[in-house]
């Protein structure tokens, strides 16, 4: 079913791409969506690249049959899984500084947003595919034959990938979160979509839930939908004139952190606290809104002792060019939020501040908050993240009221069709699919993440936060 190309291929020039994050785009019309600022001049002329205390050390562009959106990271081991609409790349991360491709899938299904776990691959399929196989071609969602879900592959062997089950879920799989059973025989994947239709006769509104499928690890074949939570029994977030995007109608992303058995969610118009003791059956235990700033809950990244959340704020679908000097620095942003204790032990999300990156970018650099994953440096809370043609940020947030930039890096106008879609952290080093160029490896100045260096960690799914210790 699947395309395997081992070694280095062929490199082909790279195609350019909008982000594909969603189906719709905000506009900024009022004077609550944007300031009386007018543009100014970029702070990285087009055509140029630059940086501070961040070093670019490589590039491997896309190539052969994955020309598509590159999109998400996994990490396992020495191996890096690279999503891409059109399949996934594996890379070895042996030469830390020049990663080797070794291994390419071809299995069409954007976004192909990925996961690992153990023996494990999980692959978001959420666009409607005539079969599920990795040979399916493009069918409308208004056919009830069409297929959307998510792809469960074997990965003992990371260099031959074998695609061994699907499950279709409702409305697709736009992404996915792991979470560990806590006798370690299963792994959950709480699959998020949204935007249902009455249309769309796998995807009827309202669309309140997310379908939760277990995978045995000794047999992924036996992968199956067990739950289909409603999250939001009242309907959620309504919406408002600022798009569709702003509604609540099933959730973007979830991440889990099972050492604490939380979750926090999402969720268009909400974004929600979880707990997930029971893991089939999660309970929202805290929901908050912004129907001031926040246009679209994109997703959310716990620091690593729980007590707080980032939640990003995808304005526009990743389509908006937010840092021009126009929007206001609470749109397209980052928003903080404590995990304060209350009677009882209930647990409560507090907003505390944004964070925006403070650069200038043109009016044709779409721009706005995206995924990124915490720097392993004990005592402080710091994230690496992406901001699509905004670039590369790293931030301390260790103060959740006054977060501060500590590095960045920016490719100017012209340089990339969308810019980078992730950046994580991984064993010393940032790593980060841009969605035209390919995958790029980054050194942070030791001065930020000179403590992190020392961390090793066996795996990295950022949507599913394992503790790196204190």
């Amino acid at each position: 079913m699947a395309v395997l190309a081992a070694g280095t291929l062929a490199v082909a020039a790279p195609s350019l791409a909008s982000p594909g994050d969603g189906e719709a785009e905000l506009t900024a019309t009022t004077s609550s969506t944007t300031t009386s600022t007018s543009a100014a001049d970029p702070d990285v002329p087009p055509g140029e690249t630059a940086s501070s205390k961040i070093t670019h050390l490589s590039n491997q562009p896309k190539n052969g049959a994955l020309m598509g959106t590159a999109s998400d990271i996994a990490f396992q081991g020495k191996y890096a899984f690279a999503g891409n609409y059109d399949g996934f790349t594996v890379y070895d991360l042996t030469d830390k500084e020049n990663p080797e491709q070794v291994v390419q899938v071809s299995c069409p299904g954007g976004q192909n947003d990925i996961s690992v776990y153990k023996n494990i691959l999980v692959l978001s399929t959420d666009s409607s595919r005539s079969d599920d196989s990795c040979a399916s071609t493009s069918l409308p969602a208004t056919e009830k034959a069409a297929w959307e879900g998510i792809k469960v592959w074997d990965i003992s062997n990371p260099l031959e990938p074998e695609y061994v089950q699907s499950v279709e879920t409702e409305c697709g799989s736009h992404t996915h979160s792991l979470a560990p059973s806590k006798d370690g025989r299963n792994v959950y994947a709480y699959v998020s979509s949204y935007f249902p239709s009455e249309t769309y006769p796998d995807c009827q509104p309202p669309h309140d839930t997310v379908s939760i499928v277990k995978v045995p690890l000794r047999s992924p074949e036996a992968a199956r939908i067990v739950s289909t939570p409603n999250l939001f029994p009242d309907g959620g977030y309504e919406g408002d004139d600022r798009g569709s995007y702003t509604q609540t109608t099933g959730c973007h992303d979830i991440t889990t952190y099972a050492k604490y058995d939380l979750a926090a969610g999402a969720c268009m118009g909400d974004g929600i606290l979880m707990d997930i003791s029971n893991r089939e059956r999660p309970k929202v235990i805290s929901r908050v809104r912004d129907t001031e700033n926040f246009a679209f809950w994109h997703s959310a990244t716990f620091n690593n002792d729980a007590t707080k959340v980032v939640f990003t704020d995808e304005l526009g679908g990743g389509g908006l060019a937010t840092c021009t000097g126009e929007y206001a620095p609470e749109l397209g942003a980052n928003g903080i939020y404590d995990i304060k204790r209350k009677w009882f032990g209930k647990k409560e999300l507090v907003f505390k501040s944004y964070y925006k990156i403070p650069r200038i970018n043109t009016e044709n650099e779409n721009c706005v908050a995206h995924n990124g994953s915490l720097i392993p440096v004990a005592g402080k809370d710091l994230m690496v993240q992406s901001w699509y043609q905004g670039g590369v940020s790293v931030y301390d947030f260790t103060d959740s009221a006054n977060p501060t930039e500590l590095a960045w890096f920016d490719r100017g106008e012209g340089l990339s069709g969308g810019g980078t879609w992730s950046t994580y952290y991984y064993n010393g080093y940032a790593y980060s699919n841009d969605i035209s160029l390919g995958f790029d490896t980054f050194e942070i100045d030791d001065s930020i993440d000179g403590a992190a260096e020392k961390v090793r960690l066996r795996s990295l799914n950022p949507q599913m936060q394992e503790s790196f210790g204190r």
